[in-house]
């Protein structure tokens, strides 16, 4: 009868197995260091969690498909989580394949990368750092250090959010509208296409999504109504945790 044992090593790399040809079966599995990531995304851990053949995988949605009803539906939910970003994680697989990306995490990629591999990386961080920051059932308002920052910084929550919406508004074409902090600085960065904030050395606490594939399906080509439906269900405990 074999008899198997496992040590678990914390490593940049995992899902790695050292079998040994006699009765014992020696199994180590290197679990991904991402304590100290500082990169804002609370499923840090979660999400560079790989298969047996050192593949990123989709992570469980936090919460129900039809939680953001009605002001995301869940057919964009199933389409923008399921599809569009089960796609981009794919897509980092086979561009990290074989490279000296292949053992890294996700926010490691960002910051190291560049052309397709960086687009893909950066937009399964994006998206999952969208998504985590979403819940009908969150706070409708900011509260503790979060709170007095945005007071610090914008003079008021409603100042705070006028200037946010009418970055998301301007942004042309696709991006992403982020808050980002440093220190007790908080900034509006909106950004192009894939672009990140770990990439330019920001921290980031909250971002909205304004590709259109996260709202053409509710509200077409209505990016203002989009953005109106936004602010109804941003969970701000959520934000509150990423502050530093």
């Amino acid at each position: 009868m074999s008899i198997s044992t496992v040590f678990f090593i914390t490593l940049e790399t995992l899902n790695l197995s050292l079998r040994i040809n006699t009765n014992i079966n020696y199994q180590i599995l290197f679990i991904m260091n991402t304590e100290s990531c500082h990169c804002g995304l609370l499923s840090c851990k979660e999400v560079n969690t790989r298969d047996k053949d050192n593949k990123f995988t989709l992570q469980p949605l936090p919460y129900a498909e039809n939680s953001l009803e009605p002001y995301i539906s869940e057919k964009t939910v199933k389409f923008h989580y399921g599809k569009h970003l089960a796609a981009y994680i794919d897509n980092t697989n086979k561009l990290k394949a074989g490279t000296q990306f292949d053992d890294q995490p996700i926010h490691e990629i960002i910051k190291k990368a560049s052309g397709g591999l960086f687009n893909n990386a950066a937009q399964v961080f994006n998206h999952y750092f969208y998504f985590e920051a979403l819940h009908h059932s969150g706070a409708q308002a900011p509260r503790g250090k979060l709170s007095n920052l945005l007071e610090k910084n914008f003079g008021s929550f409603e100042d705070f959010k006028e200037k946010f919406t009418q970055a998301g508004t301007a942004l042309f074409g696709s991006g992403w509208v982020w808050l980002v902090q440093e220190d007790d600085k908080l900034e509006i960065w909106p950004a192009p296409n894939a672009e990140n904030p770990l990439k330019n050395g920001k921290y980031p606490l909250l971002t909205m999504d304004v590709w259109e594939h996260a709202y053409y399906l509710d509200t077409q080509n209505a990016r203002a109504k989009y953005i109106e439906n936004f602010w109804q269900i941003v969970n701000w405990e959520v934000v509150e945790k990423r502050v530093k």
